[in-house]
């Protein structure tokens, strides 16, 4: 008697993973594959969010709701736990698997070097699902089980990724041409020199977020506000070009 395949038998397991990339040049697009985080256990579940921004001008003598505007969306985010076990494995440890996962929100050596510091770009895949390029924004690591001699042997970390624009910025008019490569989405208690230091690691920079921003009162940002954050390359030039035309113009004066 014949034996009957099913379908179940022939489906192999596919295991979810993260890719993890240099940043790319263009949005959107990423660089060279660096590096991929396995999930030794698929996910029993996974979170994905899309919003989008609307804003609303109360009126005090309205009786209806006042009118709404569509402001644009916001990025795409996901939310999935990683589990890592390595009981099994005579002096092993999670420690590593735990810490490629920290080393993913940190800047690559690459863009160091290029003056162009930044995250890795990443992306989560699962079977069909093929997720958006992003960046984790956050990890934290829960160590539910050690050995004897205190070598963590599980842990669950549960990952927030976050997505990255996939279209070219639009210039701003106020800053001289600048294309930003990213933005920050103002929080509660934000400051630009805040921001400034979380980018640029010198809260000094926060004039030149006015700047490219058209930000007239650096003390009353907007939560929700989009602020737009050049490289320090692109700021260099634009500092160059004030430079030069000083310099144009007080030749002329003379």
């Amino acid at each position: 008697m014949p034996i009957t395949t099913t379908a179940s038998d022939t489906t192999s397991l596919v295991h979810a993973a993260i890719d993890v990339h240099e940043p790319g040049q263009k949005p959107g697009k990423v660089g060279a594959l660096i590096t991929t985080i396995d999930f030794q256990l698929n996910p029993k579940e996974l979170t994905v969010t899309k919003s989008a921004k609307w804003e609303s001008k109360s009126q005090k003598k309205s009786a209806s709701a006042p009118p709404t505007t569509y402001q644009g969306p916001d990025p795409q985010k996901m939310s999935v736990e990683m589990y890592f076990d390595e009981t099994r494995q005579r002096d092993g440890s999670v420690v590593k698997r735990v810490e490629a996962l920290f080393e993913a929100c940190t800047p690559t050596s690459a863009s160091v070097d290029g003056n162009r510091p930044s995250a890795p770009w990443v992306k989560f895949r699962w079977g069909v699902l093929t997720g958006f390029v992003g960046y984790i924004k956050s990890v934290a690591a829960k160590y539910t089980l050690f050995s004897p001699d205190g070598t963590p042997l599980r842990a669950v970390c549960t990952v927030a990724l976050e997505e990255l624009a996939n279209e070219p910025s639009k210039q701003n008019p106020t800053s001289g041409g600048l294309q930003p490569r990213h933005s920050h989405v103002v929080r509660e208690g934000d400051s630009l020199a805040a921001i400034a230091y979380a980018e640029y690691g010198d809260p000094a920079r926060w004039r030149d977020l006015a700047d490219v921003n058209g930000i007239d009162d650096p003390l009353r940002l907007r939560p929700g506000a989009t602020v737009l954050i050049p490289t320090l390359e692109e700021l260099a030039r634009a500092d160059g070009r004030v430079i030069a035309r000083k310099e144009i113009a007080r030749a002329l004066v003379r």
